[in-house]
């Protein structure tokens, strides 16, 4: 393999490790949000919109932790570069 097939399998890697971290933190930010009382708050809280709110909530809360958690790992292997 050349240069640039071994960067391009490398990409391909890493963002296929991507979407199975942000869908894994979606799923556990579905799970965690499943305890939140959300019938105090909507007034109807078994319709089609409270539904789509929990999971609209559930993607957003679970996106932004999986990128803290990808930045994260991605920061802590630019250290190897300072020893």
């Amino acid at each position: 393999m050349d240069y640039l097939d071994q960067m391009s399998a490398s990409m391909g890697l890493k963002g296929m490790i991507n979407i199975v971290v942000v869908l894994v933190f979606i799923g556990v930010s579905w799970w965690a949000l499943q305890e939140l009382k959300l019938e105090t708050m909507l007034r109807r809280p078994k319709s089609a919109q409270a539904k789509m709110l929990q999971i609209l909530l559930s993607i957003a809360l679970g996106y932004q932790t999986a990128r803290f958690v990808i930045d994260y790992l991605e920061w802590s292997t630019w250290f190897s570069g300072m020893f």
